[in-house]
């Protein structure tokens, strides 16, 4: 018996593509043919844990890794015992502000002859040259004048 449906537009155009689809499966099955899959998927491999470790270490098991958390941990707490029994060798050796102001200005490049600095102990002319390294003798006094 004859189907009396009638053709759609679509199926017309589906008919006339036909040899169109053919084709492009009979190239894409010749692409398949001469080059198999492993060289159509040319992509990078992705990282591993080895990428990562330099190549002297090997990989390191898991219980080598708990081992070593472990031993990491006892060393903290022992050192956190040491500091609690002897505060004394961990207290900061306090520095002499005045050493230290000192060493400043002589460290101090930007000084010329003629300028004048302020310590503790006074007003002081800067009377050294910047050809020479500097010291304590460059620094004079600055005497203030007498009231009248």
């Amino acid at each position: 018996m004859r189907s009396t449906r009638r053709k759609s537009v679509s199926d017309r155009w589906m008919l006339g593509r036909a040899p169109v689809k053919a084709t492009v499966a009979a190239a894409v099955g010749l692409v398949l043919h001469a080059c198999p899959l492993s060289c159509l998927a040319q992509t990078e491999p992705e990282p591993s844990v080895n990428d990562y470790l330099p190549p002297s270490e090997p990989e390191v098991s898991r219980d080598e890794w708990r081992q070593r958390i472990e031993e990491a941990r006892r060393r903290a707490k022992e050192v956190s015992r040491e500091r609690r029994e002897h505060p004394e060798l961990y207290k900061p050796i306090p520095e002499d502000p005045d050493l230290v102001a000192t060493e400043r200005l002589l460290r101090d490049d930007s000084l010329q002859r003629g300028d004048i600095v302020a310590t503790k102990k006074g007003m002081f002319v800067y009377q050294g040259r910047s050809d020479q390294p500097r010291r304590d003798q460059d620094f004079v006094p600055v005497h203030p004048k007498s009231a009248r």
